[in-house]
């Protein structure tokens, strides 16, 4: 399991000291906990849903990047860039754009999309396919260019 995977990497990055993997992987596992918690009933998160928790804590650290390189702290905007570089790792590979075109190509030609109405059934469609390997804005850009 990949959680399992990320607690071994935490005990592999505290025996080196590496104080950076450290604190990325226990604010990860500490997410992963949130989640399993958050809801009615405590529920086991399997693989997919680790990798949702680690893509959200990506996405936080890509949003922190920015604001401290538009606020001027590029040294804290560095130190996330890192943390988000470890949490990739934990990550499918991102799809190419090539790969991602051929996705889109062969749903729309499977399922007919043809008009802008087609939008929200296209997006399903698409994202069912790529599965969290690409961003879904760059998926959804690409749909809504496809169906003008």
């Amino acid at each position: 399991m990949l959680i399992e995977q990320i607690r071994t990497d935490l005990v592999t990055a505290t025996k080196a000291k590496d104080t950076v993997a450290q604190r990325t992987l226990r604010s990860v596992i500490a997410a992963v906990q949130e989640a399993e918690v958050s809801g009615d009933e405590a529920v086991k998160l399997d693989d997919a849903g680790v990798q949702a928790v680690v893509k959200a804590q990506v996405k936080r650290r890509m949003d922190a990047a920015e604001a401290f390189t538009s606020g001027g702290a590029t040294e804290r905007a560095d130190a996330e860039r890192a943390e988000m570089a470890i949490l990739e790792g934990y990550l499918p590979a991102a799809l190419g754009q090539d790969e991602l075109d051929a996705i889109v190509s062969s749903v729309f030609a499977e399922h007919g999309f043809a008009s802008p109405s087609d939008m929200g059934a296209a997006m399903k469609a698409v994202n069912a396919e790529v599965a969290g390997r690409a961003d879904g804005r760059t998926v959804a850009d690409l749909v809504k260019s496809r169906l003008a």
